[in-house]
């Protein structure tokens, strides 16, 4: 499937899908506390996502049953919302993506219940960092590879790893596109950068090792292969000449 680059206007049209999953992220912030369940959270979510009539876009995806991915602690991704109740010092990733008119949004944060231990917090600041650095890699003229080194190389000058099984994807009128977009890499490797690319840069960074392993009895979940902390953050964005547009923000 080829790279499909956007027109200004496609690009409005993904920004307000991307504004609704920002949108749900700022009310599912004030219900992650100790005490809540991650299938309460989901619900929230669908709701809210309803009511602005959009449709979530995992919820049946290849099989998924849930509106959010809910990655507490060591799961790294595509965790299933359950009656798991979160705990002060839990840290929990959500993942969600909206379908509206159209198009897609897709973005992830990993969010700390309470009070987090000093080193939690640090996994945080350094996951969220280097998605940024990941980022700010990604203008026009660059390549791909520089988004993943930029990427690899702060978690690893951190003591952190990164994931390498799950990427970063093209996103537009379908959730998962070309391009491929890895977390880690040599500057100046793979493709070129063009404007009107549009992809999600969504790292996963583990305070132990990059080892993960799969669930076989859901399919879906993953963890770290030796149950450290991970934490993942993601926006979706624009290629541009300059600076990339960032697409699932609130602005």
């Amino acid at each position: 499937m080829a790279v499909v680059l956007r027109s200004r206007q496609q690009i409005a049209l993904m920004r307000a899908a991307g504004r609704l999953v920002a949108e749900t992220f700022e009310v599912l912030r004030e219900y992650v506390r100790p005490g809540i369940t991650t299938k309460e959270l989901d619900r929230i979510a669908e709701q809210f996502v309803r009511k602005r009539g959009a449709t979530p876009a995992y919820k049946g995806y290849r099989g998924f049953p849930a509106t959010l991915c809910i990655s507490p602690n060591n799961v790294i991704c595509h965790g299933f919302p359950s009656g798991q109740r979160l705990k002060e010092g839990d840290i929990v990733g959500i993942d969600m993506g909206v379908l509206l008119n159209g198009w897609y949004g897709d973005a992830c944060v990993t969010l700390p219940v309470g009070a987090v231990a000093p080193e939690t917090q640090r996994l945080l600041d350094v996951a969220e960092e280097a998605m940024w650095r990941g980022i700010r890699a990604a203008r026009g003229g660059a390549h791909l590879g520089d988004i993943g080194a930029a990427i690899q190389a702060y978690a690893e000058a951190h003591g952190y790893s990164v994931v390498r099984e799950w990427t970063g994807h093209g996103v537009g009128q379908r959730l998962h596109e070309e391009p491929t977009v890895l977390h880690y890499g040599k500057p100046g490797s793979g493709m070129r950068l063009r404007p009107g690319m549009t992809f999600t840069v969504e790292p996963m960074i583990n305070a132990g090792g990059p080892e993960a392993v799969l669930d076989e009895r859901d399919g879906w979940t993953v963890r770290t292969a030796d149950g450290s902390l991970s934490a993942q953050f993601e926006h979706t964005i624009a290629i541009t000449e300059g600076e990339p547009e960032i697409l699932t923000l609130l602005t």
